[in-house]
């Protein structure tokens, strides 16, 4: 079935891949942390508030999937043009990507400021949950433009090998976060308690923080890109062809992926109170085991486009099937994380009866799903995305998604009523043909392609 070895024989790929993915990792570890922690402490209030936090974040992480399809875009343009030493193309990337990130910003600031109601009427028809939801989604409005930048212009910092100051600054912002999260979640040292506006309040301090450290660092100090403040202003107009034409598919990929994504939340929260706290509790645990998955799906995407930069398309092939490995092997090691941390988890929260048993099932789906999900990720996310083969990927990753789980899904949930086991494995079901897919692809050697240069334009 593979046509290469899943072992890399130079030993020093594999350092070069610790190197990059394990800030990455421990970044990801940390935000995930955050993430947890606001649950936790949110639900230590009620269920809730539980789960209006978690369907507003449903929301915000459509968002943050559309901000990550801007960053990943220019990434694998970025870390082209670093291998090739093409100093203004990809300056050049770096401002076509912060005009599409205050662009969208500028789209879901509204919407939310706007129609704070309406978003959560997508999630659920209960009352209390859409009014804590509202609570959480009014004081998230300023987060887009805080979110957006310092995200994508981490991934920016990644690329050209800048990885110690957003794992650091993500080390600060978790405690700034807890910090804060404690104080207005539960009203102390004097400060009113304000629940799950707390919780959104102590994530725009967070973001505050992150905001002014990374791009602060970037457009006032960095000398690798050399990008400043004035650089935004310059004109691209050349660049932004092949922008469009490697970038987009992978904006619009990830982009219609959140939608789908949110389509599955949409399922879950008309699945009952009971089923969306449990989810919300499995999703955390599930964020958690794939944090590694994360660190090396970047890292197959950087060093792929580096190696190609450089102009090495075989020992790229190679790097291919080594990854693929690394998927397999972490995946197996996600899964049994998941099951030996199941319980702790589920037992931290408040939980009645019935959303422990749900969430039990969930949790035992998870571990098996994450296998797939972890070795097409990193050749989806990274080594496939790191080629240029972006058009293909969009068709993929949404075909498989809105075509078979969604469908199944659907059924599975609101028509047949199967148990939480097979909900959930249903709708996640594109993990799974997405392996098998990848697998070909990387066999067929076609997902290699060239990507043009400002000179070259």
């Amino acid at each position: 079935m593979f046509k290469g070895s899943l072992i890399a024989k130079d030993k020093q790929f594999y350092k070069a891949v610790a190197a990059i993915s394990i800030p990455i990792t421990l970044q990801s570890l940390i935000t995930t942390g955050v993430n947890m922690m606001d649950t936790i402490m949110i639900g230590k209030i009620g269920q809730t508030q539980l789960s209006a936090v978690s369907l507003a974040n449903q929301f915000i992480s459509v968002f943050q999937i559309f901000c990550m399809g801007i960053g990943m875009g220019a990434s694998v343009l970025v870390s082209r043009y670093y291998g090739m030493q093409d100093k203004k193309s990809l300056k050049n990337t770096v401002v076509i990507m912060v005009r599409l990130c205050l662009a969208l910003s500028s789209v879901f600031c509204l919407a939310t400021l706007l129609l704070p109601e309406q978003i959560m009427r997508i999630y659920t028809e209960e009352a209390p949950i859409i009014k804590c939801g509202i609570n959480y989604l009014d004081w998230s409005v300023v987060t887009y433009f805080l979110l957006s930048l310092s995200l994508t212009c981490t991934i920016i910092l990644r690329n050209v090998g800048m990885v110690q100051i957003p794992l650091i600054t993500s080390i600060a912002a978790f405690f700034i976060n807890v910090g804060a999260n404690y104080i207005f979640i539960f009203g102390k040292f004097g400060a009113p308690r304000m629940e799950e506006a707390g919780a959104a309040l102590g994530t725009l301090i967070a973001r505050i923080f992150e905001f002014c450290v990374i791009c602060g660092y970037l457009f006032l100090r960095d000398t690798r890109i050399n990008i400043r403040i004035r650089d935004l202003f310059a004109k691209v107009g050349r660049l932004w062809n092949e922008y469009i034409r490697i970038s987009i598919p992978v904006l619009i990929s990830d982009g219609i992926l959140a939608l789908g994504n949110n389509s599955v939340a949409m399922v879950v929260g008309r699945l009952g109170e009971n089923f969306v706290a449990a989810n919300a509790v499995t999703t955390v645990t599930q964020m958690l085991a794939s944090v590694v998955i994360q660190g090396f799906s970047q890292a197959g995407c950087i060093i792929t486009g580096k190696t190609l930069g450089e102009g090495d398309k075989e020992k790229a092939q190679e790097q291919g099937y080594a990854f693929l490995g690394l998927g397999l092997f972490f995946g197996l090691l996600a899964g049994g994380i998941v099951l030996l941390i199941s319980q702790p988890m589920i037992n931290a929260y408040n939980l009645l009866e019935e959303t422990r048993h749900i969430a039990s099932q969930l949790m035992l789906s998870i571990s098996m799903i994450i296998v797939f999900q972890a070795t097409n990720s990193i050749m989806t996310k990274g080594v496939l995305r790191g080629g240029g083969d972006t058009k293909i990927l969009m068709l993929a990753d949404n075909l498989f998604l809105w075509v078979v789980s969604l469908p199944l899904g659907i059924l599975a949930g609101l028509v047949f009523h199967l148990p939480a086991f097979w909900i959930y494995f249903c709708l996640k079901s594109d993990q799974v043909l997405k392996t098998i897919w990848c697998v070909i692809r990387l066999n067929s050697g076609k997902w290699i392609k060239k990507i043009k240069s400002d000179k070259e334009l």
